[in-house]
């Protein structure tokens, strides 16, 4: 990895030029939050006197100037609406996100290259036909229609047909009120059951194609065939050969999507009300909350760049011709 300093100098130079273009086009666009904040009957006086609270009052350059060594210290500002430290509310939106986006990717590689392992060397031709049917059905779902569907199914749908409660899955929140102890924790995991439905649905259909492109391939090696001819068993073959030469493009996948565990559940979280990133970042873009847009924005940015450099990382000890 001798290139490893010049990518993640790279790396930094196009957080520095996401983050820049993040914070020109926020504060080049008409209007500002010192508007939602202050009263209609204020004077001139006063709402001049919110801007200036607010930093809203100096030129472009020196609020640019201000957030950027802000970074570089560690500090990402304070919510103008909430009032709290834009770590504060990071740290409180975080694990939601992380729970929903990791759970659903591991469903969805797990499940993903299992079924295509199957499609490619074990389904026969009308099965394998069938399965790609269903897969690109559910991968080009929009995740609107998804949700609607299955709260249509688990929630309306079992209340109206009148089945047992215990079927009936919740459509909003984490948690309901009354839960508490151990019944809590089986709680969180009912309302937690649609928006990973929702997630891993379209996931395990993606994985699927494209782990049953690449083991298709990877059967077909020249030492796939020597190794056959060797007399070495059939599922031998599959899992020490053809799954380990598969693996490359999935890693490929994977770092392509690990972003997605941050920042790939901001629709989810809207209609789920899952007090997520994602819906504190509509939520800031709304009440236009500049220091969370910036900050929640380099999170994802960085999480997007993060993730190439590790997927390079994983190819470099995976492949030996790239260490050449």
């Amino acid at each position: 990895m001798h290139r490893l300093p010049l990518r993640v100098l790279d790396a930094l130079v196009l957080l520095w030029l996401v983050t820049t273009l993040t914070f020109a086009l926020l504060h080049l666009a008409p209007g500002d939050p010192a508007t939602l904040l202050i009263a209609p009957t204020a004077t001139a006086e006063e709402a001049a006197r919110v801007r200036a609270t607010l930093g809203l009052d100096a030129p472009l350059l020196v609020q640019y100037a201000r957030w950027l060594g802000g970074v570089l210290t560690g500090d990402l500002g304070t919510s103008l609406i909430r009032a709290l430290p834009v770590r504060t509310v990071i740290a409180e939106a975080l694990p939601v996100s992380l729970f929903l986006g990791g759970v659903s990717m591991l469903i969805s590689f797990v499940a993903g290259t299992l079924l295509g392992l199957v499609q490619a060397l074990r389904a026969a031709p009308r099965v394998d036909r069938a399965l790609s049917l269903v897969s690109v059905a559910l991968f080009a779902a929009p995740s609107f229609w998804l949700a609607l569907a299955l709260v249509a199914l688990f929630t309306s749908g079992v209340a109206l047909l009148g089945l047992p409660e215990y079927l009936r899955l919740p459509a909003f929140g984490m948690q309901s009120p009354a839960s508490a102890g151990d019944a809590a924790w089986s709680d969180r995991w009912r309302h937690a059951v649609l928006p990973l439905l929702v997630l891993s649905v379209p996931g395990v259909a993606g994985v699927a194609r494209y782990a049953r492109q690449s083991i298709r391939d990877a059967s077909g090696a020249p030492f796939v065939t020597s190794a056959y001819a060797r007399g070495l068993s059939r599922s031998r073959v599959e899992w020490r050969y053809v799954l380990r030469l598969s693996l490359t493009p999935l890693v490929v996948l994977f770092g392509l999507t690990l972003p997605g565990v941050i920042a790939g559940s901001v629709f989810v979280e809207q209609v789920f009300a899952w007090p997520g990133l994602g819906r504190a970042m509509m939520s800031a873009i709304g009440a236009r909350d500049y220091p969370v847009v910036l900050g929640l924005t380099l999170v994802y940015a960085a999480s997007v760049i993060a993730a190439n450099l590790l997927a390079d990382w994983c190819l470099w000890l995976l492949d030996p011709r790239r260490r050449q």
